[in-house]
């Protein structure tokens, strides 16, 4: 398995997007949230996900030259139309107008609205906290995930992402994670591989648990907390999607289609920010350290992507390393 600098990865990711239909700099915003998630870790927001970028850039599904409409139609309330393009170039439109509004109002709302998914909800609030905010991100996505005790898949793994800026520049804190007991990739990831999953995070189309991953994916992931009950995660996931879908005007996840599908209808999905400005508290500093320092009074704890390191280079498998030079057409 090839070690590949992390600078390789984004610049073919950004030819393959290119040469796929996608303008420039959306291409150069899409490839840059894949060179921080392969840096990170976060494989199934990196180059896994670039075939299929590739293949609904030229189907329709996602529009690479779409122009992104910023409004704020309220002082403390940002909006953009990604016209159905990538969530990273609306994203990046939006955030100057955004941090704009949270200065002036001590917080603001950002809707980013009939976008292709973000894929990794982190890449942004990780960017509200660099510019000196604290931010919270919601997104919704495919239905897989039913009720607790039920069958029928309503939402999606709606994930939530937090970032706390450190005051010089970087991040203090960040979490970025599924409402689900786990994230659908890595079941699909599972299945690929012939892999059994563990008991618990999902359950077959009759309800029961599974540890196959083909059963988990005909029937339901299991949402966070209390055990296969997984009623607070529920909770969470619900809260994403009624602000996700019900504030952007985009889809509900039992609207949304499945989102690898090479082709089909747009993805239409909504993501929903809060950028608060920590300024309003003459406190915040000293309460973020004093958390900080109970944490870290435990061997071997840290706050949540303290101290995380971009590496360099990462291992990527050869199979997939052929599809991605193949993508860019330096194969």
């Amino acid at each position: 398995m090839p070690q590949i600098e992390i600078s390789q990865i984004e610049k073919l990711s950004k030819s393959a997007l290119m040469r796929h239909g996608a303008q420039t700099w959306i291409a150069a915003s899409v490839a840059d949230a894949i060179r921080e998630a392969e840096a990170t870790g976060n494989r199934i927001c990196g180059l896994y996900y670039l075939e299929s970028y590739c293949q609904q850039l030229q189907s329709g599904r996602v529009n690479g030259a779409a122009a992104p409409d910023v409004t704020r139609p309220r002082p403390g309330s940002v909006r953009v139309d990604a016209r159905f393009g990538f969530a990273q170039a609306a994203f990046e439109r939006a955030l100057p107008e955004a941090v704009t509004a949270a200065r002036e109002c001590g917080t603001a709302s950002l809707a980013v609205c009939h976008a292709h998914t973000c894929t990794s909800l982190g890449y942004f609030t990780g960017q509200i906290a660099r510019a000196g905010l604290i931010g919270l991100g919601l997104t919704n996505a495919t239905p897989i995930v039913a009720p607790p005790g039920g069958k029928t898949r309503v939402i999606g793994t709606n994930p939530i992402a937090f970032s706390v800026p450190d005051g010089q520049g970087g991040i203090a804190m960040q979490f970025d994670q599924s409402t689900t007991t786990v994230a659908l990739g890595k079941i699909t990831m599972a299945k690929a591989a012939g892999e059994p999953i563990p008991e618990g995070w999902a359950v077959d189309s009759d309800g029961n648990p599974t540890t196959d991953a083909a059963a988990a994916l005909g029937g339901s992931l299991v949402s966070l907390g209390a055990g296969m009950a997984g009623y607070k995660g529920w909770g969470f996931g619900l809260m994403a999607e009624i602000l996700a879908a019900g504030l952007t005007g985009s889809l509900a996840s039992l609207d949304v289609a499945p989102l690898k599908a090479p082709e089909g209808a747009p993805h239409d999905l909504g993501q929903f920010y809060l950028l608060i400005d920590p300024g309003m508290s003459d406190h915040f500093a000293t309460r973020l350290a004093r958390v900080a320092e109970g944490v870290a009074a435990n061997e071997g704890a840290r706050m949540p992507g303290q101290g995380r390191v971009l590496a360099e280079a990462v291992e990527v498998p050869d199979t997939l390393w052929a599809q991605v030079r193949e993508l860019a057409g330096s194969a």
